[in-house]
This record gives structure tokens, sequence and C-alpha cells, in this order.
């Protein structure tokens, strides 16, 4: 498609700003939405809005203006999120909540509010921006990853769903990007247990440390989504980076071979 309408969260840093550079290059028009609009930079072809996605009221106000103002939507970006490091003993009740809140219930309440328009054109397109730390994990990281694994989860049966009605669904995951992520402004930090420091401590450390020197690329990461939307046959989910290729791969490799070790047992549970 050319010309189309964006709708995309969290635009005003990371992959949500390029995302929209990207757009706008490419000739369409973006609803950037973002908690602080006034930092998305002008352009004829940007239309800030303010949007919390824990807000729920908002969201269906949100979606509401911007089919009043350009009559459809034709990309949801569900990009709004930030970063939470802890072990899972370390990590709160309301550090879980709020971050599931943001990173899957937003999302979840911005697709429903959408897609009954896009059902009804006949088109569409849901971007969910997970990550590699939603199809695999590791110490310290899953709170992160549990809300990232829920939103691919509930996206994998969402693009069952939709497909019949001409509406794609793609799962992004990516690994270190230079966004502001890893950044003090992005990043959470659960309270510190001592049993753990030797596990999470490295790791409080080390991925602040990497703000600013990640080696994925936001602009190409930007790119590869605009040509993975645009393919005839649009994945369903798309790492992006080397570290998230060979992290995803080998967590699937890992996964086989366990799966076929206990093979017989998983096929002894039957009723004879």
């Amino acid at each position: 498609m050319t010309n189309r309408i964006w709708m995309i969260t969290g635009a005003g840093s990371g992959f949500g700003r390029a995302l929209t550079e990207a757009a706008v290059a490419a000739g369409d028009l973006v609803v950037a939405a973002a908690r602080r609009p006034g930092e998305i930079a002008p352009h004829p072809n940007v239309h800030p809005i303010a949007l919390d996605v824990t807000d729920r009221p908002r969201v269906a106000g949100a979606v509401a203006e911007a089919l009043l103002w350009h009559g459809r939507i034709d990309v949801l970006v569900n990009n709004a999120g930030r970063g939470l490091v802890g072990a899972a003993e370390e990590t709160t009740d309301a550090e879980l909540r709020d971050l599931m809140d943001l990173h899957f219930f937003g999302p979840a309440a911005l697709t429903r509010a959408v897609l009954p328009h896009m059902r009804e054109r006949g088109t569409g397109a849901i971007v969910q921006l997970s990550s590699m730390g939603g199809r695999m994990s590791f110490p310290g990281v899953g709170g992160y990853s549990a809300t990232k694994f829920a939103l691919e989860g509930w996206s994998e049966a969402l693009h069952g769903e939709v497909a019949p009605f001409g509406i794609k669904v793609m799962i992004v995951e990516p690994g270190a990007f230079r966004t502001s992520f890893a950044g003090p402004s992005a990043l959470l930090h659960s309270p510190r247990i001592a049993a753990y420091d030797e596990i999470t401590g490295p790791l409080r450390t080390d991925l602040p440390a990497t703000d600013g020197a990640q080696p994925g690329d936001p602009a190409k990461a930007a790119a590869a989504i605009l040509r993975a939307l645009d393919a005839p046959a649009t994945p369903l989910r798309l790492a992006l980076g080397n570290d998230a290729a060979d992290n995803v791969l080998a967590s699937y490799a890992r996964s086989q071979a366990e799966l076929l070790t206990w093979e017989k047992v998983s096929r002894g549970t039957d009723f004879d």
C-alpha cells in the first residue's frame, strides 16, 4: 500500500521515532502517539497526539480521534515500552502489574479498538513490538520477558483470527538496538536481594553501560519492518539483529534437543 495512515505508540523516541521517520519517508502519514507529544519533531505528515497506553479511556479516545481526522488506520504499531531488571524473587507484584499493563493490556486495548474498522475495510496491519526476550529468557529479565511472552501468545492467536479478514499481524523481536531502552529514563531496577547479587548484579551494571553503544541500528530496523509489511507473505515473527537471530536459534535448538530427549516420556502419557 501507498499513502498509508499509521498509528504508532511511543513515537517520541527509539523504534517509534525511527518507524515514524521511515513511514513519512515512504510518503505515509503518521498519527504519532506519545506521553509527551511536544517532543515529536514537527512535520506536515506527522500528527502528534498525547497517549499513555495504560489509560484505557484515552486509548479509545485516541483511536476515535485518529479515525475522525483521517478516516482510517492502516497500520497500528504497539511500540511503547520500557525495561525491567530483577530476579523473579526480587520483582514485586506492583512492578509486574505495571509492566503487564504497559506491554500487554495497553496493546490489547488498542488492537481491539482498531480491529472493527480494519475488519470493515478488509485490510490493515497490527505490528507488535516484542523482543528476543519474547521468545526466550534468561536470569534477571523474567518479569520483562513474561510481559512479552504474553503479548506474543495473544498475537499468535490473533494472527489466525484476523487473517481471513485481510488483516496482517507481525511480532517484531529486536535484540540490542541503539535506542533509549537501556537508559536511566526507560530501565527500571527491582529492589535487590543480596543472595542474587552474583546472578543479577552484573546485569544491573552491564545493561545500562551498553546505552548508546548497542550494535543495532533503529533506522535499519524500521526499514526491515516496512519491507516485511510490504511482502506478499509477511512473517508472523521478525527477529531483528544478529544477537536476536543467534539467541532465538540457540533457544530453538535447546528446546528441540530437550523435547527429543524426553519424547518417549511425552508420548507415553495417553490412555492405552
